[in-house]
């Protein structure tokens, strides 16, 4: 009796691709877990998110002349920080004020309060990676930049907000069988 069995083809990868393909995702892991852990101490330690915390440093470096430029700073889109602000205005870290230059303008300062949280704030891991990767030349930046877009797109998540560095203090998740409020 013959039996019809199908010949599988080659791998399309190569024992070679497999390790670079891990070695890629091992790494983007590591990133992910870095924040995660400092985002985690920080809530822990200092109960703000490491967004928060983020844009506490950002601030602590100098006063913001408008919200589109702690965007900037922060590498981040403007709605996004918004919601981080006005969080820290709330608990009274950050102060809005009037531009003496121009009345139109907000300017954005740390309190005494947020100053002193952030003598006692942990590690923040979004600088550690903003600072390696400055310390990439400008075509290693460019490249990593296209390659990553290239992921995004390819995994079909360019319509997934980019989190800003994973804030969730303030928005509670119901918990397991409870309503959503």
């Amino acid at each position: 009796m013959a039996t019809n069995t199908m010949r599988r083809s080659a791998p399309a990868h190569t024992r070679r691709d497999t390790t670079e393909l891990a070695a890629a995702i091992d790494a983007i892991r590591r990133i992910v877990q870095s924040l995660r852990v400092s985002a985690r101490a920080a809530e822990r330690r200092l109960g703000v998110s490491g967004a928060q915390l983020f844009v506490l440093h950002a601030l602590a470096e100098a006063p913001a002349h408008s919200l589109n430029e702690l965007a900037a700073r922060t590498f981040t889109h403007q709605s996004s920080v918004s919601v981080v602000v006005d969080r820290l205005v709330r608990r009274r870290l950050v102060s809005r004020s009037r531009s003496a230059d121009d009345g139109r303008r907000v300017v954005l300062s740390l309190t005494a309060t947020g100053r002193s949280l952030l003598r006692s704030s942990p590690e923040v891991a979004q600088l550690r990676l903003i600072s390696a990767l400055r310390g990439l030349s400008v075509n290693e930046c460019r490249t990593l930049a296209r390659i990553l877009t290239r992921v995004v797109r390819d995994m079909g998540a360019t319509d997934v907000p980019a989190l800003f560095f994973e804030d969730s203090a303030g928005a509670r998740r119901p918990r397991q069988g409870a309503p959503a409020r």
